[in-house]
C-alpha cells in the first residue's frame, strides 16, 4: 500500500511539474508562462498565473531555451546575433568588474553582524548574518559608475549580481571575526575566572 501512494505521489509531482511551460532567458530568469506562438524573431506567451491577462512577447536573442509542459525543449542558437551575444558578454564582464572596483558594501549590515556575534553568540549573530546577505544591495548602496551603463540589462545585471556577492563575503567574513572574537572572550573569561 505504501509504495502505491509513493507512486501515486510521484506521479502528481512529476505532472505538476510539467504543468507549464518555462522559457529561460539569457540573464539566468525562469519565466513561468504559456507559449502561445513561436515566430522567426519572439516568443508570444502569457504569464502562467495570469492566463487571462495581457500576451507579452520575447525576442528570441534573448531567451536560451523554452521548455514546454510536455517534456520538449526549443534550444536556441546562440549564434544567431553573434554581434548582440559578444557585446552582451562584454557588457556582462564590465559589469563584473565595475562592480569589484566601485562597490563597496556600504550598509551591508556586516557591522551589525559581527557586534551581535561578538556581543551575543555565533548562534544569535547567524539571524543578522542570515538575513542582510539574502538581501540584494539597495540602489542607492550600488556606487555604480555610469547611469547609462546600469541602463543596459547584461551590465546591470551582472553589476547587481557581483555586488551582491561582494555584499555576501563581507557579512560572513563579519561573521567569522565575530564569533572568532567571541570564542576568545570565552577563552580568556574562562582563564580568569579559575
Amino acid at each position: 500500500m505504501k509504495k502505491i501512494i509513493l507512486i501515486a505521489l510521484q506521479l502528481s509531482i512529476t505532472s505538476f511539474a510539467f504543468s507549464q511551460d518555462l522559457l529561460t532567458k539569457k540573464t539566468g530568469e525562469d519565466i513561468k508562462a504559456k507559449v502561445l506562438e513561436v515566430t522567426q524573431d519572439e516568443v508570444k506567451y502569457k504569464k502562467y498565473d495570469s492566463q487571462s491577462g495581457p500576451t507579452y512577447s520575447i525576442k528570441k536573442s534573448d531567451l536560451i531555451l523554452v521548455r514546454y509542459q510536455d517534456g520538449t525543449k526549443d534550444i536556441f542558437n546562440e549564434n544567431v546575433n553573434e554581434k548582440t551575444n559578444n557585446s552582451d558578454d562584454e557588457m556582462v564582464k564590465q559589469g563584473r568588474i565595475d562592480a569589484n572596483s566601485y562597490y563597496k558594501g556600504k550598509n551591508s549590515g556586516a557591522s551589525w553582524t559581527g557586534a551581535s556575534t561578538v556581543l551575543f553568540s555565533p548562534l544569535i549573530g547567524a539571524i543578522p548574518a542570515i538575513i542582510c546577505s539574502s538581501n540584494e544591495p539597495s540602489d542607492e548602496n550600488l556606487n555604480y559608475k555610469s547611469k547609462e551603463l546600469m541602463k543596459n540589462e547584461a551590465y546591470s545585471s551582472s553589476y547587481k549580481e557581483q555586488a551582491h556577492k561582494i555584499k555576501k563575503r563581507k557579512i560572513w567574513t563579519s561573521f567569522g571575526i565575530g564569533s572568532g572574537a567571541w570564542l576568545l572572550l570565552l577563552v580568556l573569561l574562562g582563564s580568569s575566572g579559575g
